[in-house]
């Protein structure tokens, strides 16, 4: 997470114009709470070689289940968290679940319903992500996993096939950020319908292992906006390529990919403060009150009218001493969505426990709980603490309708 310029830090705080004062029928049912929170899980391979594992890193493979009593002591009952398929998959068809049993057991214990990514990013050294064994291993890998989790829990899980495709193809296919570190736009394209080809292989898997699991489909949602004096056809089409996992899984293109409308089960939404810039140079992010920006509610009915699927916010978060007057801020904006008709799920504190940044380890101070050096202690950090119930009355004074 990126720091926000000093003279814009207060740009979103008064920039809601207020909530519409419509009815709404509308009441979650899909998590156990209006919000979650989210464990940092990511698993890639940075450009220099060094693979990440942040569950590993945050000691919540360790303290699972005093993590888990942390959010419920906070009113959140439902988490996503993930499963680290490079530790799983020792030799290819080969499982040792050592690693996600005690996260498994932990979710049992303490009565949280967690959403399991089972590909954050990484994948088993020594496997080409492009080739059909990839896809092949990991609908596998989803189907036996989805097996130990109804043996361990005696229900079908939730699952995020695998996160953020779209996001995934830029940073690995584009970029060159993490795995695979390429800097080519037609690789980036190629990994994209490589892993949406992995996605429906694995949702078809899990289906099969128990027909009740749940599939999120989770990528950001962003706004690009041409400069003056740029003709605004490109960022148009940046723009509408973020629905192209989305579409792809749904069949509505590239069909030959094997996407249906019944692949589309759950759409996350994830949504920072930077997921609004000005196209092409130095990255500008264009914050609320900027006439250019687009007002997440607004952003969030069009992601809902395009797939008219259950929605959720599945990321959100800003670092430093901005985390509760942001938390405010999507609170007004997914009130005014739900309100405008958007049957949102929940909004996902992500992560919800602060951690070393992807490329330096730099701490990136942005959880609900601020992670210390060393021992078990994850102390709240107190305004987004005060935030959070205040967010939470005011969902539930939505909800009853008061």
């Amino acid at each position: 997470m990126q720091h926000i310029p000093a003279d814009n830090r207060a740009a979103f705080r008064s920039a809601s114009e207020g909530e519409t004062s419509s009815g709404m029928s509308f009441r979650p049912s899909l998590f156990r709470s209006f919000f979650l929170g989210g464990f940092e899980c990511s698993t890639h391979r940075r450009r220099d070689g060094l693979r990440l594992d942040l569950l590993h890193d945050t000691r919540h493979d360790v303290l699972a289940a005093q993590d888990y009593r942390l959010l419920a002591q906070h009113g959140i009952r439902a988490a996503r968290d993930g499963i680290r398929w490079h530790l799983v998959e020792t030799a290819p068809g080969h499982y040792d679940w050592s690693s996600a049993l005690p996260l498994l057991r932990a979710a049992r214990e303490t009565g949280t319903q967690v959403s399991w990514d089972l590909c954050h990013y990484g994948w088993p050294d020594g496997l080409d992500v492009f080739s059909a064994a990839f896809v092949d291993r990991f609908a596998a890998f989803a189907g036996a996993f989805t097996r130990l989790h109804l043996e361990e829990t005696g229900q079908a899980p939730m699952l995020c096939l695998v996160n953020e495709i779209s996001f995934f193809a830029w940073a690995g296919g584009e970029a060159g950020l993490m795995n695979p570190c390429l800097h080519e736009r037609e690789r980036s394209e190629e990994l994209k319908r490589q892993l949406v080809r992995a996605t429906l292989a694995g949702t078809r898997a899990v289906r099969e292992a128990a027909p009740g699991t749940r599939i999120l489909a989770i990528d950001p949602i962003i706004n690009i906006v041409a400069r003056e004096d740029q003709d605004p056809a490109e960022a148009a089409a940046r723009n509408e390529g973020q629905f192209d996992a989305w579409d792809m899984v749904a069949g509505t293109s590239c069909p030959e990919l094997g996407g249906a409308p019944e692949m589309l089960d759950i759409v996350g939404v994830n949504y920072y403060w930077n997921n609004q810039w000005l196209h092409g140079g130095a990255r500008e992010a264009l914050l609320p009150g900027d006439p250019r920006h687009c007002p997440l509610r607004d952003l969030l009915a069009g992601v809902y009218k395009r797939y008219r699927r259950p929605i959720f916010m599945a990321e959100t978060s800003i670092e430093g001493d901005e985390r509760a007057p942001w938390l405010r801020y999507i609170g007004e904006e997914v009130r005014a969505a739900m309100r405008a008709g958007v049957p949102m799920e929940g909004i996902c504190l992500y992560p919800v426990l602060s951690h070393g940044g992807w490329d330096d380890g730099r701490y990136c101070p942005n959880g609900l709980f601020e992670l210390l050096p060393e021992g078990e202690v994850r102390p709240a950090y107190a305004p987004l603490a005060a935030e959070l119930a205040e967010q939470q009355r005011q969902f539930d004074l939505l909800f009853s309708g008061s």
